[in-house]
């Protein structure tokens, strides 16, 4: 009996020891976002702030997990007077929502290196779930601080499923701005070792 509950012991720390703890790395992650504009060309912009936690088992897709917040604040279009409308109410409303967040639900294969990635968005205060498309995570780099590992992540969402209605017709017909967003995320991520904090 005592060697079948050994047995069940190190299986289960094995097990856990599988389940990594990983960090986004701020300074190699960024959230990236285009849109339509005046129905001729895509404007892209993207967000510098972004921190959350993943945890990650290869063998074992049931127990990952990814959860993220983007700081709406860190806008930037390389246009100061568009970073500010789009700080305003009539889009993102960075003074009553100043974060963005995604916390997954669950992770799926989708082939060779690629996985989807399911969970809730919120939004301007609004939760929707969405699909991300995965590419990765890489194979992990040792470092003097903790393996790292990276992956990209693709998504479409509308708008104004979100809130975001705010648009104005043009003299030629048309919309100033579209309603389909792709986004992008890139992440680059530090192992958490125990004890590190």
């Amino acid at each position: 009996m005592s060697r079948v509950l050994l047995f069940l012991v190190l299986t289960s720390v094995w097990a856990a020891a599988e389940l990594k703890q990983w960090r986004i790395d701020p300074a190699h992650s960024a959230a990236h976002f285009s849109v339509r504009h005046m129905m001729v060309a895509n404007v892209r912009g993207h967000f510098g702030k972004m921190s959350g936690t993943a945890a990650w088992d290869p063998k074992d897709l049931s127990k990952a997990s990814v959860e993220v917040t983007i700081d709406v604040n860190s806008i930037d279009t390389r246009e100061p007077k568009r970073d500010a409308h789009l700080k305003s109410a009539d889009f993102f409303d960075a003074a009553n929502y100043p974060t963005i967040t995604f916390k997954s639900k669950r992770v799926e294969r989708a082939g060779e290196g690629r996985l989807r990635l399911i969970g809730d968005l919120t939004l301007r205060g609004v939760t929707r779930e969405v699909v991300f498309d995965v590419e990765g995570p890489s194979q992990e780099v040792p470092g003097p601080r903790g393996a790292r590992i990276g992956a990209t992540a693709t998504t479409r969402i509308n708008r104004k499923d979100f809130g975001m209605t705010w648009n104005r017709v043009l003299d030629a017909g048309g919309v100033v701005v579209g309603d389909e967003v792709q986004i992008t995320v890139d992440v680059e991520l530090i192992e958490v070792r125990p004890g590190s904090g």
